[in-house]
C-alpha cells in the first residue's frame, strides 16, 4: 500500500476538463486557474489518498487488525466504483484499483502465522499495481497520466489547454502518430507510466525474493529501504525522461498559441 502512486486518467481528466471549460467561459485569472486545480486535485484526493490514509489510520492509529483495516478502507472505493458504473457509465479506474489491492490484501491476510509471507504481502500488492500500470499502457490508457497531467499543467488553464492539444493523438496508432506534432508528447506520456510501472513491479519482485531469502530481521528494514529507493529512482528517471521534456513542449505550445493569437488580431 505504501508505494501506491498509480492514478487513473479518467477521474482526473474529467474533472480538469470540466474546470478548464468553466475557466475559459468567462472566468479568468485566479478563478479559472483555481477551477482547473480543484478539478484535477480533488479526484486524486478522493479516489487515491483518502482510502490509503484511512487504511493506515485504522491500522496504526486505532490499532485495528490488518484484515479489519483493509475491509473498512475498501468500503469507499467499492461505493465509488459502483457509483461510476451506475451513474457515469464508466469504470473509475483508481477506485477499482484500490479496491482490488485491498481485496488481495484481505485474501493474503487469511493466511496467518508466516512472518515471511507477511513481509511479502505488501510487496505483492505493489507488484499488482505496477503490473496494472504496465497493462494500462498496452491498452492505450496509461494509469499514471492523470497525476502526470496535474503535475505538468500546474492547475493553469493555458497549460491544460496545451496538454489537451498535444495529447489529441492518444487514441491513435503509432503509425498514425509518426507525422503528428503530438507524437513525441504521447510517447513521453506513455513512457512516464512505463517507468513507474516497471519500477514498482521490479521493486516488488526484489522485496518478495528478499522476504524468502534474506534473514527476517534484516528484511524488516531492508524492505523499507528498497521501497523508498524505488520511489526515488522512478522520480529521477521519469523526471528526466518524461516530465521535463513534456513541460518544455507544453511551454512551447503556449508560446505558439500566443503568437497565433497576436497574428490573428493584426490581421483583423
Amino acid at each position: 500500500m505504501s508505494q501506491l502512486v498509480a492514478v487513473t486518467r479518467e477521474s482526473v481528466s474529467t474533472g480538469a476538463e470540466r474546470a478548464a471549460v468553466e475557466g475559459g467561459s468567462g472566468v479568468d485569472g485566479d478563478g479559472g486557474m483555481a477551477g482547473v486545480r480543484r478539478g484535477g486535485i480533488v479526484p486524486l484526493v478522493v479516489d487515491g489518498i483518502v482510502p490509503v490514509a484511512s487504511y493506515y489510520l485504522l491500522s496504526k492509529g486505532f490499532g485495528m487488525s490488518t484484515m479489519a483495516a483493509l475491509a473498512w478502507s475498501s468500503v469507499f472505493p467499492a461505493l465509488r466504483t459502483a457509483w461510476s458504473i451506475a451513474k457515469e457509465r464508466r469504470v473509475n479506474g483508481l477506485a477499482l484499483l484500490i479496491l482490488s489491492a485491498n481485496v488481495g490484501g484481505l485474501l493474503l491476510s487469511l493466511i496467518a502465522g508466516d512472518p515471511r509471507l507477511m513481509l511479502a504481502k505488501d510487496s505483492g500488492i505493489t507488484g499488482v499495481i505496477g503490473l496494472a500500470v504496465l497493462v494500462s499502457v498496452v491498452v492505450g490508457q496509461p494509469l499514471m497520466s492523470a497525476g502526470l497531467k496535474v503535475w505538468v499543467t500546474k492547475g493553469n488553464a493555458a497549460r491544460t489547454a496545451a496538454w489537451e492539444k498535444l495529447a489529441e493523438g492518444a487514441g491513435r496508432s503509432e503509425e498514425d502518430l509518426e507525422s503528428d506534432q503530438g507524437a513525441r508528447f504521447v510517447r513521453l506520456e506513455r513512457r512516464f507510466s512505463v517507468v513507474w510501472g516497471s519500477v514498482l513491479f521490479g521493486e516488488a519482485v526484489l522485496r518478495i525474493v528478499g522476504a524468502y531469502t534474506v534473514p527476517i530481521d534484516t528484511m524488516v528494514w531492508l524492505s523499507s529501504v528498497l521501497g523508498a529507493s524505488g520511489i526515488v529512482l522512478a522520480i529521477v528517471i521519469s523526471g528526466g525522461r518524461a516530465v521535463g521534456p513534456m513541460e518544455e513542449m507544453v511551454g512551447r505550445a503556449i508560446e505558439a498559441a500566443e503568437v497565433r493569437s497576436r497574428l490573428g488580431k493584426v490581421v483583423r
